[in-house]
């Protein structure tokens, strides 16, 4: 009688159980996905997130578009994101800058934590150090004589306050002593088009935005900000190399979704971005621009959240100690 009252017991629970579950949930999805990316369209970030979005669509069995809400380092279109439907539809892929915009922004409307459910780590990438095609600078040290000699008057390129680049400038400001005019553009497209008409001087930017222009002459290419050489830019050696040690910086993409959403629909997600990490097209495309899918371990809920606070507390000293403030 016992085994049958726990038998009974347990069917009551399983069964209250997926109850529990909204049945929105449980058909996710059941149309278009939106990706948004909070940087300008035909920039590095921008590329990644199309071939993601393509990635994840097979899986998902409904297509995933991607939505470019620009501005103040990204945090419009996270903002955005945070304040959607927890329904798994409005998802946000994004890079360091969330990590440092709670620095860069005292105002800032959302909480990168508090505010969005962690889906997973996506890709890892280098920079590289690039500037108009007759800079006269032959090699990575000589660029850096001739900055810390022209000081103000060299024009730094970046994609705006808490962009990649922008960071990347902070770090070699501070590892070499430079002191560069900063010219903020409203996305990395329109800074590199001023680069390689010769209108600005300087700039590190994201591989994928530069291995077309370095390769093709349009720009002059330095050295990438990784450990190793870029496969894609095997001619270019790395920061170490080029003669100044102890400088790396990578950035990160993860993709999250507003606080809230349901575990099976995340869970539902991070299964389908780490078939897109997997899928050969997508790992063809991505090594092309010297982009690499991060390790499955990496592309979950727990390490992205573990990730995220460890840049915050990296990235805060280093924007504090630089007084650098966005507006918004």
């Amino acid at each position: 009688m016992s085994m049958t009252k726990n038998i009974l017991t347990t069917a009551f629970v399983l069964a209250g159980a997926l109850l529990a579950v909204p049945a929105s949930a449980q058909d996710f999805p059941t149309r278009t996905i939106t990706m948004n990316m909070p940087y300008s369209a035909g920039g590095p970030g921008d590329t990644i997130a199309r071939l993601l979005a393509q990635g994840m669509s097979g899986p998902l069995k409904q297509q995933v578009i991607v939505e470019n809400t620009t501005g103040a380092g990204g945090s419009i279109g996270s903002a955005k994101v945070a304040a959607s439907s927890p329904d798994g539809y409005n998802l946000l892929l994004i890079h360091i800058s969330h990590a440092t915009n709670p620095a860069l922004y005292p105002k800032l409307k959302y909480d990168p934590i508090k505010d969005y459910e962690p889906i997973g780590l996506a890709v890892d990438l280098p920079s590289v150090f690039v500037a108009r095609k007759d800079l006269p600078a032959a090699n990575l040290a000589e660029l850096i004589a001739w900055m810390k000699t022209n000081k103000e008057k060299v024009n730094y390129a970046h994609a705006g306050i808490g962009s990649a680049s922008h960071l990347c400038g902070l770090l070699l400001n501070a590892a070499t002593g430079t002191q560069p005019t900063q010219i903020a553009y409203r996305g990395a497209g329109p800074a590199m088009n001023d680069m390689m008409s010769g209108q600005v001087d300087v700039m590190c930017d994201q591989i994928v935005n530069v291995v077309g222009n370095v390769d093709g002459g349009t720009i002059k290419g330095y050295a990438v900000t990784s450990t190793e050489k870029a496969p894609a830019l095997p001619k270019l050696p790395t920061t170490a190399e080029a003669g100044l040690p102890g400088f790396t910086y990578t950035v990160w993409y993860g993709l999250f979704a507003p606080k809230g959403t349901p575990k099976p629909i995340i869970d539902k997600l991070v299964a389908a971005l780490n078939v897109a990490l997997k899928d050969e097209t997508v790992k063809s495309r991505l090594a092309g621009l010297g982009v690499q899918p991060v390790a499955p371990e990496r592309a979950t809920p727990d390490a992205l959240a573990a990730h995220l606070k460890s840049e915050i507390d990296k990235w805060t000293p280093i924007i504090k100690a630089a007084g650098v403030v966005g507006a918004q």
